[in-house]
């Protein structure tokens, strides 16, 4: 059984500042999958999930988000990769809706725009507990590395619905597949990292009226 890498918490000087962390173990007859995570990390990561190029997009989105990431996976790469991406996005976003508990005293909203080069994506997201994904971009070829670039929608859409998330993608403009990908994984991270920060000047309290997220 795969053991995902645990996070401690950094003491600075005499105090210990609590982290909030997250982790999951998710084990199928078609994955084997440990994740850890750290809201407020550095962006350190440790990803391993058989395929190169989802795990290049992981620790984009781990260093753009400030969110550390320890990501094993093993899967049924031998009948596809449909699988692997899947449940690492599910499992992904379980430590992640893990980590947030109660979701008291975070931004709840994030949004960036990410260009690179000639490409510019856009994505908008609410931690709401209620998930949804709005995909609005396309690829021109089949796979990036030997990843099927059919499965990067299929990603998103899974961890939305995982970790609660109301989640928009859109891509302005581009041509290049590898900087579409790779625009809309930062962005997605920026976004993240806006919608998870905690405001001090919200006390803790929920950022909602309803007195609760989700629902």
């Amino acid at each position: 059984m795969l053991a995902p890498r645990r996070f401690q918490p950094i003491a600075h000087g005499i105090m210990q500042t609590e982290m909030r962390t997250g982790s999951v173990e998710r084990n199928t007859a078609e994955t084997e999958i440990a994740i850890a995570v750290n809201l407020d990390g550095t962006g350190t990561y440790d990803v391993s999930t058989g395929i190169g190029f989802l795990d290049h997009m992981v620790e984009q989105f781990s260093k753009h988000s400030l969110i550390d990431v320890s990501m094993k996976v093993r899967g049924d790469l031998h009948v596809d990769q449909h699988h692997t991406t899947e449940d690492s996005a599910i499992a992904l976003g379980q430590a992640l809706s893990d980590a947030l508990g109660d979701k008291a005293g975070i931004g709840r909203y994030g949004s960036a725009y990410s260009p690179m080069d000639e490409t510019l994506a856009r994505v908008a997201l609410d931690i709401s507990g209620r998930p949804y994904c709005v995909w609005n971009a396309q690829f021109s070829q089949e796979k990036l590395g030997e990843w099927d670039t059919e499965l990067i929608r299929h990603w998103f859409e899974s961890i939305a619905q995982s970790a609660g998330i109301t989640l928009h993608i859109e891509l302005l403009y581009g041509e290049n597949n590898h900087h579409i990908c790779e625009s809309i994984y930062k962005g997605f991270a920026r976004a993240m990292r806006i919608a998870v920060e905690q405001d001090p000047r919200k006390a803790g309290a929920i950022p909602s009226t309803k007195g609760q997220l989700g629902g």
